[in-house]
């Protein structure tokens, strides 16, 4: 997570925890001009163009466990891993992540059954800051390996023959009867 000067995120929308209550928090947010700027250089993609959320935050029974329940949409421009021209890619997804206000201790361990739903990512302070939720959440919906239209990764390159190309040991068994 990327810190501005005054302690924030790029894209930062907190929520008061004690706002919260039992009920449920229901919110719309869409990231400025400079957010999403920033945000492209966090992520280092040339730009992303539009970022916006719907999330719905909820603490079941006032206890220590808040779901958050959303959807994630933005408009990126990313860079094409054969050709590295810059590709255009639209993101929507859904998303579930769960956290919890009660204490952790640093030294045990935790189990993770992967039946289960994701663990509770532990919480400090008495906040969640819902653009940051987002903004983690368009970087985990990125294209590793966006390609443009047609792109696609050449076979062979200029200087392998196509014995060479076929049969890669074919270089060392020539290597192994020369001495």
């Amino acid at each position: 997570m990327t810190l501005a000067p005054d302690g924030t995120t790029e894209f930062s929308r907190p929520l008061r925890l004690d706002r919260l209550s039992a009920g449920t928090f229901d919110a719309d947010y869409e990231a400025s001009a400079s957010e999403t700027a920033a945000l492209a250089t966090r992520f280092d993609l040339p730009g992303i163009q539009s970022l916006s959320g719907s999330l719905r935050v909820r603490r079941p029974g006032n206890g220590p466990l808040i779901r958050v329940e959303g959807r994630v949409r933005a408009e990126v421009t990313q860079v094409c891993v054969v050709t590295l021209e810059e590709v255009a890619n639209r993101i929507e997804e859904s998303f579930v992540q769960l956290y919890t206000t009660a204490p952790h201790p640093e030294d045990s361990e935790v189990f993770v059954s992967p039946d289960d739903e994701d663990t509770p990512e532990p919480l400090t302070g008495n906040s969640l800051d819902l653009g940051e939720i987002l903004a983690e959440q368009l970087a985990l919906a990125l294209d590793p390996y966006p390609r443009a239209p047609g792109a696609e990764f050449g076979t062979a390159s200029a200087e392998t023959s196509p014995d060479e190309e076929r049969n890669p040991f074919a270089k060392l068994a020539e290597l192994r009867w020369r001495h």
